[in-house]
């Protein structure tokens, strides 16, 4: 059903104007990439500048109170928005943003109802705008909401909910994420490089799975890197002697009782999300007995073949008198 929400949502009708997001007002903010390859030469130097941006991000993105949301109505909206993530092929990266922008705004602003269309309205904005700052082809604003959207929104009401979101996270889009470090880290468990392929691909699975625990919140995304990464090189023997007091030495800024406590949770949040493997059912096999022989089924077996030979041996005195 489409929802005309202009009249619900004052706060929708922005005093922004349209043109400011083609403007150079967000100059000023840092870029990051999701792999390191638009860092300087110096990894080094890039990654300590990186955990001095995600302190100060930290510090600008701690309300010290902020509105409260029933968990089951954000895993739903969590839900929904790796529907789309994995419908359309989108990167991780654009998930996590999606999410990243969505708890950043329930902090910051108060929504009239934490549940139904307003949360809807602010999930397929945030995905869009996220979708915007990653990928290169994005879907139009009808056909983002697909995958069980419960409500079907006209573009120009996702496009002030955009604008609020904006407004509320000051225009501060680009954010330091786990994605950030994992080529590094997977470097430090495999200088050769032979499975960082394999680390780095183990690890986005694994932080696409922490969007939706809101016990990870707490963490910096340096420390989700580590405790990831930590749990993907579990997977491979090679690298089960890895171990979180190694991790802290990667670089400065690891604590090494913060990656410990999200190392925990991950190896925990893995677990529970294993299949768990069902038990083997042996077929059940039909053993047949061998019927006792009663004596009167011995005789009348006896007669039976006594009646056999009798009309056996007429036959061949009848075929004696023909000839």
């Amino acid at each position: 059903m489409s929802l005309s929400c202009s009249d619900c949502f004052s706060d929708l009708l922005c005093g922004e104007d349209s043109n400011i997001i083609f403007s150079g007002g967000g100059d000023d903010l840092t870029e990051y990439s999701s792999d390191l390859e638009s860092c300087p030469p110096d990894v080094e130097e890039s990654i300590a500048e990186l955990l001095e941006e995600e302190r100060e991000f930290a510090k600008i993105n701690s309300p010290s109170s902020h509105q409260q949301i029933d968990v089951s109505v954000r895993a739903e909206s969590v839900a929904w928005i790796l529907k789309v993530q994995r419908y359309y092929c989108f990167q991780p990266l654009t998930a996590y943003l999606t999410v990243n922008y969505f708890d950043r705004f329930l902090y910051y602003h108060h929504l009239p109802k934490l549940n139904g269309w307003p949360i809807q309205l602010l999930s397929v904005a945030c995905l869009s705008l996220a979708a915007k700052m990653e990928e290169p082809l994005v879907p139009s604003l009808l056909d983002l909401q697909v995958e069980g959207a419960k409500f079907i929104f006209e573009s120009r009401n996702i496009q002030r909910m955009e604008l609020l979101v904006l407004r509320v996270l000051d225009w501060r889009l680009r954010s330091i994420s786990p994605f950030c470090y994992l080529s590094y880290f997977a470097l430090k468990i495999d200088p050769t490089g032979t499975y960082t392929g394999f680390l780095t691909s183990r690890a986005k699975e694994i932080i696409l799975s922490t969007v939706k625990e809101t016990s990870f919140l707490k963490y910096r995304p340096s420390c989700i890197a580590a405790a990831t990464i930590l749990c993907a090189a579990n997977d491979l023997p090679n690298f089960s002697f890895i171990t979180v007091q190694q991790a802290e030495s990667w670089c400065d800024g690891l604590l090494k009782d913060n990656v410990l406590s999200c190392y925990q949770l991950v190896q925990q949040m893995v677990t529970n999300n294993r299949p768990k493997k069902q038990p083997k059912v042996l077929p059940q096999l039909r053993v047949m007995t061998r019927p006792s022989i009663t004596s009167s089924d011995s005789s009348s077996s006896s007669s039976s073949s006594l009646s056999y030979k009798r009309r056996k041996l007429n036959n061949n005195l009848w075929a004696d008198d023909v000839k």
